[in-house]
């Protein structure tokens, strides 16, 4: 497999490719080549992701969806011809953390309803628009196979994107490959609600307890992620791109 393969002519939809791993994974396959759509809510950060991506020698346009709204994700599927689509990557989610006696359950709903649900009922309105040999890749995260604490809810519904992307695999392939990239933690927008100092203290913690001694970049996110796209062989995958976070040490013995 060559990463630097051209992808002229293959088509993506990124679920979430305005912003964070979303738009790090569009921009690497827009720079070989690929025509990506980029769908999100904000109509001003998919023209900034568009710029950037036009910026790093690639091309893709916007398209403003909420993915929780299924009628519209349904309407826009419907825009595409039968077998238009070589890549569909969903990455747009929100988290919800908290002890579980406290968390209210309408949070963690609604967390299921963005990160379960919406990329579900995305991947089923796409299924008759993805091309034989097309890729489904979701998004996952750490906390589905070693919880920490605070976060049971979101252990759990990355635990069931997991799951789903396993059975998928089974049930679509040949004609479509499904996995998931699982990333630990990495610098983004996601972060950026947070004080300065907080966050970059954050991440020199979490860093220094990782095997890699850093947090992630999202570039280096959005190459794993390709990898899973373009690669022929792969499915039923679940990737881990955490920088060692499975075989961390939590504590000094």
């Amino acid at each position: 497999m060559d990463l630097n393969q051209s992808l002229a002519g293959q088509t993506a939809v990124f679920i979430g490719g305005s912003s964070g791993l979303g738009k790090a994974t569009a921009k690497a396959f827009a720079r070989r080549g690929g025509a990506g759509v980029i769908v999100g809510r904000d109509e001003a950060k998919l023209a900034a992701a568009a710029a950037e991506i036009s910026a790093g020698g690639g091309a893709a346009r916007g398209h403003v969806l909420d993915v929780l709204q299924h009628d519209r994700v349904d309407a826009f599927f419907a825009g595409f011809a039968d077998g238009a689509i070589d890549h569909l990557v969903i990455s747009a989610s929100q988290a919800a953390h908290g002890p579980f006696a406290d968390l209210p359950e309408e949070a963690a709903r609604a967390m299921f309803d963005s990160k379960f649900w919406a990329p579900y009922h995305a991947a089923r309105a796409a299924l008759p628009k993805l091309a034989d040999g097309a890729s489904l890749t979701l998004f996952s995260g750490v906390l589905s196979r070693r919880p920490g604490m605070n976060c049971s809810a979101l252990g759990a519904v990355n635990a069931a994107v997991e799951g789903l992307t396993r059975g998928l695999a089974l049930e679509l392939g040949p004609r479509v490959r499904v996995n998931c990239c699982s990333p630990g933690m990495v610098d983004t927008e996601a972060y950026g609600g947070m004080p300065e100092d907080r966050r970059r203290e954050m991440y020199r913690a979490t860093g220094a307890s990782l095997p890699a001694g850093r947090v992630g970049r999202p570039e280096e996110i959005g190459e794993a992620v390709l990898s899973l796209m373009i690669n022929g062989y792969t499915t039923g995958v679940v990737l881990d791109v955490d920088g060692g976070h499975m075989v961390r040490q939590y504590a000094d013995n």
